[in-house]
């Protein structure tokens, strides 16, 4: 598992899934710098799927919740693993959800 920023990544390809290590809050979340990692790794491994595995992660800042649309609007589908209900109910409240798939997955 390679760690850059306050992520984690898992895999990366086509398919690039990160994580934030299982912490509840993104409290101490700096959008700025996960923003630019994320679009190198999208253009480094010629990403078409990013996934955020929110296992643990029961609240999400809006900023993060921007910076997936603003992805997503760069023809990078968002694919969000097991995300809390607390969250779900947030996408819901804020019609993200059907922007951004969702999956329960097992994370190895």
């Amino acid at each position: 598992m390679e760690a850059i920023s306050q992520l984690e990544v898992y895999e990366s390809g086509a398919l690039t899934v990160v994580g934030f290590g299982g912490r509840e809050i993104l409290d101490r979340f700096s959008l700025a710098d996960c923003r630019d990692e994320l679009m190198q790794l999208v253009k480094e491994n010629d990403c078409t799927t990013l996934a955020f595995d929110l296992t643990g992660v029961r609240l999400i800042p809006s900023g993060l919740l921007g910076m997936m649309c603003s992805i997503r609007r760069q023809g990078v589908e968002v694919y969000l693993y097991n995300p809390s209900a607390d969250v779900r109910e947030v996408l819901e409240i804020t019609k993200l959800d059907s922007l951004f798939e969702m999956h329960e997955v097992a994370i190895a």
